[in-house]
């Protein structure tokens, strides 16, 4: 299942060799919410692996960007004690413009796509 997000870029680290067949490249956003009067902050670290490492770099940082990502979860056992993992695995990612990065809304959504205020069911008491 695909995501996508906007924000900032924060922090970018190097390419990181975990194995002759495996390599990968985290990186950081900040994400922006309003609650009201309130304004909440998440940093939100993505991975990048194998060719996709190269999808980042340095002209990225403090830059808006829209990034695509798949969850991704897996199991890891060793000496009888299991973990498991969670990655936010970056698979596409785009400069944005700074009139967009507050809106959490997909880029393809049309006026067709968002439902009318005032449909029948509007008036339903859940």
């Amino acid at each position: 299942m695909a995501f996508e997000i906007i924000g900032k870029v924060i922090d970018i680290s190097p390419v990181n060799q975990v194995s002759d067949k495996f390599k990968k490249r985290e990186f950081v956003i900040e994400k922006k919410e309003s609650g009201g009067a309130v304004v909440f902050i998440d940093y939100i670290k993505f991975q990048l692996i194998q060719d996709k490492c190269e999808l980042i770099n340095e002209s990225f940082l403090n830059e808006d960007v829209r990034i695509w990502f798949n969850l991704k979860g897996n199991k890891w056992e060793r000496d009888g004690k299991i973990n498991y993992f969670t990655n936010l695995d970056a698979w596409k990612i785009e400069k944005t413009s700074s009139d967009i990065k507050d809106q959490n809304v997909p880029s393809h959504t049309t006026l067709e796509d968002i439902p009318p205020e005032n449909d029948e069911l509007s008036d339903l008491p859940f």
